[in-house]
């Protein structure tokens, strides 16, 4: 039989303090006003036919493809059917505030950001001794070995070893600057003469530069960009009080 521990309020915020997760938690729970008050103000309102819409994709998202297995998940997460309709309630009024706000600036933000969201795909080995690495550069040029070759040797990372040296599609943002640079100004298929950075002597082979779209994905990331933002610059002015015993955490200036 399993020992039963009962756990109150005053425990769960002391072990919130405790593990320095407090300020993570108000801050979230600040977000939340913020987004209530704002759309409040614009009058956005959710419709039955929306909050439905959110649970179904919620579901989906989830696997929780009968009821059983939805009870299941809000019994797992000590929440109620209504705290599940207040859930599909803010997440629905968060996208319609998100789209509010910043629908109509993603695409000149996206113009006038495009290089940034530009993906190469590259092939990678780094290598400790510099010199090996100008071998290696020779070797490749020459066509003595291939890059798969060179990776199966000489990679010390398991996955890339695997992979013949292949890191997928990356963007400027996920990769170093002096990196970044060399990579965005070559010629496809291009080898780049090795690269010294804090973690070694890198080879890299840039097998293609892929122009971004703004297809539906990279829309709404950019937007949820764009609102995380802006949420956090809300949150910036605002004070935090709270009213249960012991705990008093303030921000800025401006209550909410």
């Amino acid at each position: 039989m399993k020992q039963i521990f009962r756990i109150n309020q005053t425990a769960i915020v002391n072990h919130l303090k405790l593990s320095s997760q407090l300020n993570r938690i108000l801050e979230g729970i600040a977000t939340c006003q913020i987004i209530e008050s704002k759309a409040a103000e614009l009058g956005i309102k959710t419709s039955d036919e929306e909050l439905q819409q959110a649970a179904d994709d919620f579901r989906l998202t989830h696997n929780l493809h009968n009821i059983e297995a939805t009870w299941q998940w809000l019994r797992n997460n000590h929440l109620s059917m209504d705290d599940f309709e207040a859930l599909m309630h803010t997440n629905t009024i968060t996208k319609k505030l998100a789209y509010h706000l910043f629908g109509d600036r993603v695409k000149s933000f996206f113009f006038q950001h495009q290089l940034d969201y530009a993906g190469a795909a590259i092939y990678e080995v780094i290598l400790d001794d510099e010199d090996m690495a100008i071998e290696l550069f020779c070797a490749l040029q020459e066509g003595e070995m291939s890059f798969h070759d060179v990776a199966r040797t000489y990679e010390s990372n398991p996955a890339r070893r695997r992979s013949g040296g292949y890191c997928g599609v990356l963007q400027r943002q996920s990769l170093k600057p002096e990196i970044s640079a060399a990579v965005f100004a070559a010629s496809p298929p291009q080898l780049l003469k090795p690269i010294v950075t804090s973690m070694g002597v890198h080879l890299i082979l840039v097998e293609e530069i892929i122009q971004p779209q703004l297809d539906e994905g990279l829309h709404n990331q950019i937007m949820s960009a764009l609102f995380s933002e802006w949420l956090q610059q809300q949150l910036q002015e605002v004070q935090i009080v709270t009213d249960f015993k012991g705990v008093q955490q303030q921000t800025l200036s401006k209550s909410i």
